[in-house]
């Protein structure tokens, strides 16, 4: 299956960068590329992408935030990626708060971040580990959740193959990844996640890592 995306960014070395790494690769089509929210705002509609790369700091005006929070509502069906420099947590939390669906960096290997894009256009919530570990800390942080009584319980209704993918998820690693790492089928990580989900009552990565410490 073709994954059609746009890309939100202001710098024209890096949008023109992001473009070729999705032109040149198979399964992937550029379905539009803007540089500011405005425009963004108003061409992705028509342009239907499955997933859009989308940068936090759009230079003056609007922030790649403020552009998820006002289309995620109206298109619920769109996926999309911040793709930053950042690794601040409340440009993290903010962002996933607008709706993003997954979270990676820039200096992310071109291999890594198509890995990425299918795994999100799969049902994933694909996060780089360095944000990954971010989210996990600030959750084990937090004083007024019961981080480790909610951990228990989560643990006692996962089985042991489960508590380890969740273990991993944690981590920031990938399908693909996670299924080397157990020598299992990507499927098999994908049916796993999925029975995850629905015994934890979430719907994504975030969600599961945010209830399983506790908040």
């Amino acid at each position: 299956m073709t994954i059609s995306v746009c890309i939100v960014d202001d710098n024209k070395d890096i949008r023109s960068a992001l473009e070729q790494i999705i032109l040149m690769a198979e399964g992937y089509t550029l379905a539009g590329s803007f540089s500011d929210a405005e425009e963004a705002f108003m061409k992705i509609p028509a342009a239907k992408p499955d997933v859009v790369l989308m940068d936090i700091n759009l230079g003056e005006g609007e922030s790649g935030i403020d552009c998820v929070r006002q289309l995620k509502p109206l298109y619920p069906e769109i996926l999309f990626m911040m793709c930053t420099i950042y690794e601040e947590d409340e440009k993290i939390f903010e962002a996933l708060k607008a709706g993003a669906n997954g979270y990676i960096l820039k200096k992310t290997a071109p291999a890594k971040l198509l890995d990425a894009l299918r795994e999100l256009h799969e049902g994933g919530a694909p996060m780089s580990s360095q944000i990954a570990r971010k989210v996990v800390n600030a959750f084990q942080k937090s004083p007024e959740a019961p981080g480790a009584s909610t951990a228990t319980k989560t643990i006692n209704i996962l089985s042991n193959r489960e508590n380890e993918i969740l273990q991993l998820l944690a981590q920031g690693m990938l399908y693909k990844e996670i299924a080397a790492r157990l020598f299992i089928s990507q499927e098999t990580v994908r049916k796993h996640v999925y029975h995850i989900y629905e015994k934890m009552h979430v719907n994504n990565r975030v969600e599961a890592i945010n209830k399983f410490y506790g908040r």
